[in-house]
């Protein structure tokens, strides 16, 4: 946060705790398939349809659980896709369409608030802001620093439903992000567990700072440990899920 500076004294034993951490999970396919697409050199830039599609499964992830055979895992799964970008473009009641999709989907909540904040932001995508939408996006398709990923999350960040950890949900979702990861109860309660130099808050996560402040621990943490923050985000939900991932069910 702001104005807060905090020693977080990691040591050996720190360290041999995420290495065994590492070991243990090397070969979970949410790990392998997070390893192969997000810290590829190259990657393919972003099109319509896969920012739309992914979109929508960060705003679905919003104060609900999204393991790997939960509704929302299920939904984003289903072929062919329900609310795809060129099925929305022919829509003239977007938000009950939407809405509606959730809810035959079944065990998702919020379905007509989420149905809302997607149909303005299809919306202000169609009106004008699907270059710049994709631009930003495609200025992580090589490798950048934390920094630049942070800039390109705060613009995500400005979409109808999103805050910090939804951003982060999209641009990882999308294979683009490297350092900046989502944050939820799950990750703040392992930095607990693990450590972490103050008792860290869930709730306080939708203030950005706040947000920042944590996320940089958690980079701070994955520099000693030589490790990049999305792939012990993905250890970390590997081992929580007990080998529930599979190659079939890690969400694209």
């Amino acid at each position: 946060m702001k104005g807060i500076d905090i020693a977080w004294g990691i040591g050996d034993e720190d360290i041999a705790k995420v290495k065994a951490l590492l070991a243990d999970q090397a070969e979970s396919p949410l790990v392998r398939y997070r390893r192969r697409r997000n810290l590829a050199a190259v990657k393919e830039p972003v099109n319509r349809q896969q920012f739309w599609s992914t979109m929508i499964g960060a705003r679905l992830t919003s104060q609900q659980l999204s393991g790997p055979e939960s509704p929302i895992a299920r939904f984003t799964r289903t072929t062919p896709f329900p609310l795809a970008y060129e099925r929305m473009r022919d829509q003239a009641h977007l938000e009950a369409v939407i809405s509606s999709e959730i809810t035959r989907a079944g065990g998702i909540r919020f379905a007509n608030r989420i149905g809302q904040d997607l149909a303005v932001n299809f919306r202000r995508l169609e009106g004008g802001e699907w270059d710049e939408a994709l631009r930003q996006c495609n200025r992580l398709c090589s490798p950048v620093s934390h920094d630049i990923e942070r800039q390109v999350a705060q613009y995500v960040d400005t979409f109808s439903g999103f805050g910090p950890k939804q951003s982060r949900n999209l641009l990882q979702g999308l294979g683009l992000t490297r350092f900046e990861i989502p944050i939820d109860s799950r990750v703040t309660a392992w930095l607990n567990r693990f450590g972490f130099p103050i008792r860290l808050s869930a709730v306080a996560l939708n203030d950005p700072n706040y947000y920042n402040f944590v996320s940089d621990g958690f980079q701070a943490l994955c520099a000693r440990c030589d490790v990049f923050p999305c792939i012990l985000d993905a250890a970390i939900f590997g081992a929580r899920d007990a080998g529930g991932w599979t190659d079939a069910n890690v969400i694209r």
